[in-house]
């Protein structure tokens, strides 16, 4: 799946220099709002820390649109960008990157009293066994039939043991689900292991800007946020007014 052919998580071109890196076009995400106001450029720095905390808030895209209503955990915040925290709403199964005290889209936020669970592993082994593998997961479609969507496991939700983060091929943006209980089920397949070890490099690519170029020319910039340490070729992508978290392979 992270083989030598061009596929949806090999997205450097060979001979692009460290500092900017060109990205090939990724599969429409299918579930995701197109949210691209602008960001008010003060920051807001949080008073606490939020990360395991529950939050709610209001979301207006623009002064024309409606407003909704949004509750969520915050799982993460991000090193090197501490503006920005990873967020699983309720309801959605992706994983949102929002810089939430400097964005303008998020109104009234409220940091609930009421903090992450604890949760526990009943089956570490697998667990362990699942991260940095390729798998093929099952998801029911509206006539009940199942289709099933080759992915890549990353590494374990922080603040969320039981679940999982996960991209896949059709979709490279961040996911997670409580995959356990999936494999229990039937309904998520370890493949097995068709490539060699992916090591590293020598420098890590976390905090460099990168270029996106769509197939129309326009351009769009990002940063890369983090490195799976699991499979260590891999990392996260937030690119500028996107809250969604990108997932590539940059070897």
């Amino acid at each position: 799946m992270l083989g030598a052919a061009s596929g949806p998580f090999r997205s450097r071109e060979d001979g692009v220099s460290v500092s900017r890196m060109k990205m090939k076009k990724k599969t429409s995400h299918k579930h995701k709002h197109k949210h691209h106001a602008a960001l008010n450029k003060s920051i807001i720095r949080p008073v606490q820390n939020i990360i395991g905390c529950r939050i709610m808030h209001k979301w207006k895209e623009d002064s024309s649109s409606p407003i909704s209503y949004w509750t969520g955990k915050v799982l993460d915040q991000i090193p090197v960008n501490p503006s920005l925290y990873l967020i699983k709403y309720d309801g959605f199964d992706c994983v949102y990157g929002l810089e939430i005290f400097r964005d303008e889209r998020v109104q009234g936020l409220e940091i609930l009293p009421d903090r992450i669970a604890p949760y526990r592993i009943n089956d570490a082994r697998l667990a362990e066994r699942m991260l940095g593998r390729a798998v093929e997961h099952q998801f029911e479609t509206e006539d009940g039939s199942k289709n099933g969507w080759k992915g890549l496991v990353l590494a374990r939700a922080p603040m969320m043991p039981t679940w999982f983060f996960i991209t896949y091929e059709k979709d490279p943006v961040l996911y997670m689900y409580q995959l356990l209980e999936d494999f229990k089920e039937g309904d998520l397949q370890i493949l097995p292991d068709t490539e060699e070890p992916t090591e590293a490099g020598e420098e890590s690519l976390v905090g460099r800007q990168v270029e996106y170029e769509n197939e129309n020319g326009t351009k769009r910039t990002g940063t890369i946020i983090h490195q799976v340490q699991a499979k260590p070729s891999v990392y996260f992508i937030k690119f500028d007014y996107d809250y969604h978290i990108y997932v590539y392979d940059m070897v």
